[in-house]
């Protein structure tokens, strides 16, 4: 089959790496691309007959000899020649990649960029994953992995300019919305390219393809909106239940996904949703800490939270323990 591994390695046999690493020799590129069966012969071919049989040797003629060895030198050369063409009808032109395999590609990830979450995408999986393994076969890599960026970086780019032409209202929604349709679409992009990350990106280029298309994300879309975006989240912090605590831990943690440094932007925003961020506590900043703790009481108070409500909480909650305890007590139990 055409999908076998294309690490597959034949024993003892000498290997070769073309510009694109795949595998050349006896047992590598010719047999995952054509199959056994389309490789020309080992040696020349058994000729039946009674010349290889103990009488048969005893009565041969130089002549006969000689005629025998013309004919096995042609049956030779005949199927040599067949396998060569069977070869080269296999072979897939610039042009054919181009007319024929990319546009195939190209409209699966148009899809699957502009998919929302739980759509069905009515492409076939294994279609692609076999499109990206002959192209990769036949030196395309180079040219495919050009024509995936681009295509990417023009989809971002036309994200960027919706996203700028969003009000502060909808902002961060639909950066959300953007971001998170961006990444869901990596996680079947990239495993589709898999032939072409292992024997083109990461052995030729020493990146790896996930890597290269989020810094595509960081460099066409959040770098451009960060310093629109950032005061917009801070000021969401401040006004609770403004933007769903969902939408805020999914930018603060993508942002921090793409570029870690963002980090010093807003350090108490982002050790909200991400653990360590800032320093540990200690004991010369208690004050400190009580004194950030009563501003946030009177915020929930301002905004509609009254300390009665906190205190038949409190209540409800010491009446739940003591009457637990009590009922523990009874059982035995200390």
């Amino acid at each position: 089959m055409e999908e076998e591994s294309m690490e597959e390695e034949g024993g003892g046999e000498a290997m070769m790496d073309d510009q694109n690493h795949n595998n050349w020799g006896a047992g590598g590129y010719g047999r995952h691309l054509l199959g056994e069966r389309l490789l020309p012969p080992a040696g020349p071919p058994r000729l039946a007959g009674p010349e290889h049989n103990g009488a048969g040797l005893r009565g041969c003629e130089p002549g006969a000899a000689a005629g025998r060895a013309g004919a096995a030198g042609a049956i030779a050369a005949i199927n040599i020649s067949a396998s060569t063409s069977k070869f080269l009808m296999n072979v897939i032109t610039i042009e054919d990649y181009k007319s024929t395999y990319w546009p195939k590609l190209d409209s699966a990830i148009d899809q699957l960029l502009t998919q929302s979450p739980g759509d069905y995408i009515p492409i076939s999986y294994e279609q692609i994953y076999s499109c990206v393994y002959k192209c990769v076969c036949q030196q395309h890599s180079e040219q495919m992995y050009s024509d995936l960026i681009k295509k990417i970086t023009n989809h971002l780019e036309r994200v960027s300019k919706e996203l700028q032409a969003s009000p502060p209202d909808l902002y961060i929604e639909r950066f959300n919305v953007a971001l998170g349709q961006y990444m869901g679409a990596l996680q079947s992009i990239v495993p589709l390219f898999i032939y072409m990350n292992k024997f083109y990106i990461e052995t030729k280029l020493n990146r790896d393809l996930k890597d290269d298309l989020i810094k595509l994300f960081t460099e066409h879309v959040a770098e451009k909106h960060i310093y629109n975006l950032m005061p917009l989240l801070l000021e969401a912090q401040s006004t609770p239940f403004q933007i769903t605590p969902s939408t805020m831990a999914n930018i603060v943690k993508g942002l921090y996904t793409l570029r870690p440094e963002w980090v010093q932007m807003a350090p108490a925003l982002f050790s909200k949703f991400i653990p360590n961020i800032l320093p540990p506590a200690v004991e010369s900043e208690l004050q400190e800490y009580a004194a950030q703790d009563q501003k946030l009481q009177r915020e929930l108070i301002q905004n509609g939270f009254t300390r009665g409500d906190q205190s038949r909480k409190r209540a409800g909650e010491e009446l739940t323990y003591n009457g637990s305890s009590a009922c523990a007590s009874s059982r035995g139990y200390r």
